[in-house]
């Protein structure tokens, strides 16, 4: 009989074996905020135009040379749960908005520094959350009246501009002003009457080959794809979409035909051409120029596309073909049957390009009419297109802010350092201990100032002086100036250096409730993880090869 070995007294002996218990400020609190503000300070040296890029390898060995936070959290797969929490918040932030993400994780390692030193003066976390919560209303009353432009007609390109710019300067420092035309070109193209502003609308095609300089806004789609059959152009077109395959039909149930003889077998083949040959040409008679199809083209089909003259595509994507829809106001059908008039979808031309040695279908929808616009990347590499089309993305987020709300307070650290020195004061007339969170709260505003500052290779401390001193005379518009020698500042209002209202608005909200998450932690359970171990990585091409 085996003998039974008591557990150690307390929680572990109430848990299964394996599973972890931690509690206390050390072995909790101060555990988490040191992982948190590891992450912030990997995440800081990539803030703004100056910010250094990061290589990422994810699981799969796919390669990222980016300087976007949100792209290196998700791909870097934080298993740390109080990091996790600050991930969570970003993400939530670039669902929000679309941008924004280094925003909050630096702006929560910021808080959590000044939380450690209060714990070590001897601060409860709820002290200091109740001080964090109390300066994050106060910074979201201040917010409003530091606004200093605003879109009025976000239908109007040279105002849209002007919003975009910092958002995509920030990722792309030189060749700012020839993408924001290029977004603001694309946006404002298909933006709809009524219904609000999608960002799938806006479409990106990546094409190696020549230089960044050489892209361009198409009201339409193009497809890197090659048309089947004979015809390469058709202008004023009309397009039939198709979901199933254009080939004979295959029959719903299987059944056996004897033939017995040359003439009943040549009958019976000639006798499926007809069928498809009658097909085929109604869809011509209907007055389609294009077939486009989400399945295959057989090789019958396409001789009798051929013989009337129509062009048939391919695309393999089920989204590729709703999005055409959408663009060329076409509705999918089922079935092969002659379209009507009302399903049938117009492009003013459809052709073949060749950029480079990339063969693409263009679906050119003039006018006004597009409802999608595309915009097409030419690069030298993949990793150099990819950051571009994350840079779009984060443009097109930033005009559909807009749309909501076309207020804009002033970038380059000014907005971070009113809000700092308004608050500061605010913290010297609260009686209790939240005073000290308060101060701590306008401390962390400086993180920003500081990282710009840092990333451009001025001293820190030099600029977020002048900083001060600028606000305290009232120059509220005044931020930190990177094209400038040493710790100069400047009105970045004037220099059109601005940041959208929604994103400070949501940025300090996701890090200071992720904050206080992090901070109300004073107990760790973790159970044990279920399954065997995992197996060495070096067996998984071995496996694959089996």
């Amino acid at each position: 009989m085996a003998l039974h070995v008591p557990k150690a007294p307390g929680v572990s002996q109430m848990l299964k074996e394996g599973a972890k218990y931690f509690t206390g400020l050390e072995e909790t609190v101060y555990r988490n905020i040191s992982a948190c503000k590891q992450l912030a300070q990997t995440l800081r040296t990539s803030y703004g135009p100056n910010g250094m890029n990061k290589m990422v390898i994810n699981d799969l060995g796919k390669l990222f040379v980016t300087n976007d936070a949100g792209t290196v959290i998700r791909e870097l797969e934080v298993e740390h749960p109080a990091a996790k929490l600050m991930v969570l918040a970003s993400q939530m932030q670039e669902q929000e908005i679309g941008d924004g993400t280094n925003f909050v994780i630096i702006f929560s390692g910021a808080l959590l520094e000044g939380a450690e030193d209060l714990l070590r003066m001897g601060l409860t976390p709820s002290e200091i959350v109740d001080g964090y919560e109390l300066a994050l209303e106060k910074a979201l009353e201040i917010l409003p009246t530091l606004t200093c432009y605003e879109v009025k007609d976000y239908r109007n390109e040279a105002e849209v501009e002007k919003g975009l710019r910092t958002s995509i300067m920030s990722k792309q420092f030189g060749i700012e002003d020839f993408l924001t035309k290029l977004i603001a070109k694309a946006c404002v193209s298909i933006m709809p009457d009524m219904t609000t502003f999608n960002v799938d609308n806006v479409r990106v095609c990546k094409i190696s080959g020549s230089g960044v300089q050489n892209s361009e806004v198409v009201p339409g789609m193009v497809f890197k794809r090659q048309v089947q059959g004979d015809v390469t152009k058709k202008s004023e077109a009309k397009v039939a979409i198709y979901t199933c395959a254009v080939d004979i039909m295959q029959t719903e149930t299987k059944a056996t035909v004897l033939i017995k003889t040359a003439d009943e077998l040549m009958n019976f083949s000639r006798g499926e051409e007809n069928l498809l040959e009658k097909q085929i040409k109604s869809i011509a008679l209907s007055g389609a120029d294009v077939i486009v199809s989400g399945a295959k083209f057989g090789d019958m089909a396409l001789h009798y596309i051929n013989k009337y003259n129509m062009m048939g595509v391919h695309l393999n994507s089920k989204w590729d073909v709703r999005r055409l829809c959408k663009a060329v106001g076409a509705t999918p059908l089922p079935r092969l049957t002659p379209p009507t008039l009302d399903e049938l979808g117009y492009a003013a031309s459809v052709f073949v390009d060749e950029l480079a040695d990339t063969s693409v279908v263009v679906f050119h929808v003039g006018g006004t009419e597009s409802r999608i616009a595309t915009i097409v990347i030419r690069g030298s590499t993949d990793s150099y297109m990819d950051d571009i089309e994350r840079t779009i993305d984060d443009g097109v987020n930033t005009f559909k802010g807009i749309t909501r709300d076309g207020r804009f307070v002033p970038g380059a650290g000014a907005t971070e350092i009113e809000l700092a020195r308004q608050i500061a004061s605010y913290g010297d007339t609260q009686p209790g201990l939240e005073q000290y969170a308060v101060r701590k709260f306008s401390t962390a505003l400086e993180a920003f100032a500081r990282a710009l500052a840092e990333n451009t290779g001025v001293k820190a401390s030099e600029v977020i002086s002048k900083l001060y001193a600028a606000h305290e005379e009232g120059k509220k518009n005044h931020g930190f100036d990177i094209e400038g020698e040493g710790a100069a500042i400047k009105d970045v209002a004037e220099a059109g250096i601005l940041d959208l209202y929604l994103t400070k608005f949501w940025g300090l909200k996701y890090a200071t409730n992720a904050v206080s998450t992090i901070l109300k932690v004073d107990q760790i359970i973790m159970a044990k993880r279920v399954g065997g171990p995992k197996p060495p990585s070096g067996d998984r091409g071995a496996a694959d090869d089996d």
